[in-house]
């Protein structure tokens, strides 16, 4: 008895195992960890920039409505809010997708079958994560600005340590930060710029953008690696849909030439008696 309850559980896990879309979980693992640190990290980085900004430049918030770089990384803050909220649930979907779809394969000639309304739900799918995968694209590319003036900030600080008496300057009117008229820049000579290379929040800011770049780089591969799984899955649908429809018309034809043939006998049978 044990031993058929043994070799049953085994037929079950094996069912369950072969039931799982491993591609639609690689993808789903890669964009949680992609958007995870996009998003933490991203959050952190921001709240480090306005720590430099407030202590080393000597920035402060404009009072009133006033649409300045403070209010600018609190809007971009509410925005990854929002994307780690909406890809969480987006993965869950795709996950769900990619478990109908396997089980619409594989329970082809059993009580699930597939209809125009799932081919229409994968089409859809496709569209959407083709969308994303642009807007990533646009994401990690925005996402790189920020790297790329961290990267001449620390720069500077390298060629202050390595020449002697040079004076270098920074100017955030050159990056859009500020307004043309107002001038807030730092140079190598002054004494907030020393402070703001030997503290290690320059340092960590610096990196944390650099990990919140490769995050968004993670979630582009990763919706690339979706978009591969649901045309996949939509090209096996749509050849299984084909499948189904010569077996439903075989078995009709079947039923047909059995029926025609009762009939005849009947017939034979009938004038012969």
């Amino acid at each position: 008895m044990m031993c058929c309850f043994s070799i049953w559980c085994f037929e079950c896990c094996i069912k369950c195992l072969g039931g799982i879309p491993y591609a639609s979980l690689i993808a789903t693992i890669l964009l949680y960890a992609g958007v995870a640190l996009f998003c933490g990290c991203g959050h952190e980085a921001l709240s480090g920039t306005v720590n430099i900004l407030q202590t080393y430049f000597e920035m402060a918030r404009t009072a009133g409505d006033t649409l300045d770089v403070f209010t600018m990384i609190d809007i971009f803050k509410y925005v990854i809010y929002g994307i780690a909220a909406a890809f969480f649930v987006y993965g869950i979907l795709l996950m769900v997708e990619g478990f109908f779809t396997t089980g619409a394969i594989k329970d082809l000639y059993g009580d699930f079958k597939i209809t125009t309304c799932g081919r229409c739900v994968s089409a859809w799918f496709i569209m959407l994560t083709y969308l994303f995968m642009l807007a990533w694209l646009g994401v990690t590319a925005f996402t790189a600005l920020p790297v790329y003036m961290y990267f001449n900030l620390w720069t500077i600080c390298r060629n202050t340590t390595l020449v002697e008496g040079a004076n270098l300057c920074l100017d955030l009117r050159q990056f859009g930060i500020v307004t043309i008229g107002e001038e807030k820049k730092i140079c190598t000579v002054s004494e907030n710029f020393m402070r703001m290379c030997e503290s290690t929040e320059l340092n960590m800011t610096f990196h944390l953008f650099i990990v919140a770049l490769a995050g968004a780089g993670a979630a582009v591969i990763a919706m690339v690696h979706y978009l591969m799984v649901l045309s996949a899955n939509w090209a096996y649908v749509k050849d299984a849909c084909r499948m189904q429809k010569y077996e439903d018309i075989k078995s009709k034809e079947e039923q047909e030439l059995h029926d025609i043939h009762s009939t005849r006998s009947k017939e034979r049978l009938n004038a012969y008696t």
